[in-house]
């Protein structure tokens, strides 16, 4: 059997132990100063997010702020630019993204380690 004023009750017994703000609808304390407000927070942030300066990498348009000034994710040997999380770790250690790392270094790592720090 389904009580018919369940609801009442459990509406009132938030407003017991919450308070009366609580079970307010939202729309009876706005007006159009917080609308003006609510809506300059919305512009400010979508100023933030959105990227200001593109890029053209390979015929594609990539927000600037992606590119960091010290990372150099082109490959020296092959020219290829790689947004390949592995070739990343090949880059720092030997110079050369993984495609260049086997078909050069791959069994010559000393070698090849002593050309690139001299």
């Amino acid at each position: 059997m389904k009580d018919d004023n369940y609801l009442i009750k459990v509406e009132q017994a938030i407003q017991e132990k919450y308070g009366d703000s609580v079970i307010q609808n939202p729309k009876s304390n706005w007006n159009e100063e917080k609308e003006k407000q609510y809506l300059e927070q919305i512009k400010k942030l979508a100023n933030k997010v959105r990227p200001k300066e593109k890029v053209e990498v390979e015929g594609v348009l990539m927000p600037k702020k992606l590119f960091r000034k010290e990372s150099n994710r082109t490959c020296p040997e092959c020219k290829k630019y790689s947004f390949n999380m592995k070739d990343d770790l090949y880059m720092v250690k030997f110079k050369c993204c993984f495609v260049c790392y086997v078909q050069h270094v791959e069994g010559r790592e000393e070698k090849w380690l002593k050309k690139i720090t001299s």
